[in-house]
């Protein structure tokens, strides 16, 4: 494996993580931890109590502004109530995110700076992949800093969620890509219009699926601040009220079972199913089960994390394997046309 391509890997490894941070963040109802940006409380390194925190030096205006966006009233928001509001583990929980950040920030530059070889190695497609990808992290960033300064606003959150999901993908092509000889599916009989269509299918369902989840987890978050103190097995009541709820839990038996139209085409239309194959259908039941706890058992913060996580996974998974598939389909339209 060359330079490039552990920095390539090592970039997609670092984005996995912080998506796996990020799900525990939100989780356990950290996101304004740190209420301000870049600092936390005014200071650099974050407190580990009240009593260090001077907060004659902050902006109070700027956290009014965010009550306004949580829906609070902006009077009540004063010195001595901040102090009664500090929280020391959701203020490191997010810091520990805001540090899991910079290996993606400095993995990310390391492989823009990286691809400049590979201009000069006449693969231009890599340089501007890599170029777009520090773009994402840097857009991506910019985005972070507003869903703190907003209060945690509904659609800034789903546009972070997305964007990060877009770059694994950009990332998982560069990797692939950077290969002399990229990997491709090992078909039986020729490519499988029908395999690689419902790959497809099963792409797009997920991803719109994670669009949608998304959103219900604005729906969670907001429960979490309205129904503090209430079990968590009473807000798949507050959330059955919601269209987008409703629509999110039936989709999942869409995805159920273009997982397994998937899986049996592969058994058949493959020369073996492989491991990446196999990875995809067992997230797809692992994500099912998830659902049904969730759905059923209540709202866990242990399910919604493994949730978020693993449908990150499954986004890039599928793209590796379509990439296979494209590259073998293209492969054999240009023998043909020989």
């Amino acid at each position: 494996m060359s330079w490039f391509q552990r920095f390539s890997f090592s970039a997609y490894i670092a984005v996995e993580v912080l998506i796996f941070v990020g799900a525990f963040v939100r989780t356990t109802g950290s996101g304004l931890g740190c209420p301000d940006w870049p600092f936390c409380y005014g200071c650099w390194i974050p407190p580990t109590s009240a009593e260090e925190i001077d907060f004659s030096r902050l902006d109070i205006e700027k956290f009014r502004l965010k009550a306004v966006a949580l829906g609070r009233d902006p009077a009540e928001i004063t010195p001595q109530k901040l102090k009664e509001e500090f929280n020391v583990v959701a203020t490191w929980i997010e810091y520990f995110n805001r540090l899991i950040s910079l290996p993606v920030g400095l993995s990310v530059l390391s492989l823009w700076i990286a691809s400049f070889g590979q201009w000069k190695s006449r693969r231009p497609v890599l340089f501007l992949c890599s170029t777009l990808a520090v773009l994402l992290v840097g857009i991506n960033a910019w985005l972070g800093a507003r869903v703190v300064l907003s209060g945690l606003k509904p659609g800034i959150i789903t546009l972070h969620m997305a964007l990060a999901m877009l770059l694994q993908c950009l990332l998982v092509y560069i990797c692939w890509k950077s290969f002399p000889r990229p990997w491709a599916l090992k078909w039986k009989h020729g490519v499988s219009s029908a395999l690689v269509n419902v790959a497809w299918l099963l792409f797009g369902l997920v991803v719109v699926e994670g669009v949608m989840g998304s959103q219900v987890r604005e729906l969670t978050d907001e429960l979490a601040r309205t129904h503090t103190g209430h079990s968590r097995v009473e807000w798949i009541h507050e959330l059955e009220s919601s269209w987008v709820y409703l629509i999110h839990r039936s989709f999942s038996w869409f995805i159920l079972l273009s997982g397994i139209a998937f899986f049996w085409l592969a058994g058949r239309k493959l020369k073996e199913r492989g491991w990446l194959e196999i990875f995809i259908f067992g997230i797809v039941l692992s994500q099912m089960c998830l659902g049904v706890i969730l759905a059923n058992v209540g709202i866990l913060p242990v399910a919604q994390i493994l949730h978020v996580g693993l449908s990150s996974l499954l986004v890039s998974g599928l793209f590796l394997w379509l990439l296979g598939g494209v590259k073998m389909k293209r492969s054999t339209v240009e023998l043909e046309s020989l």
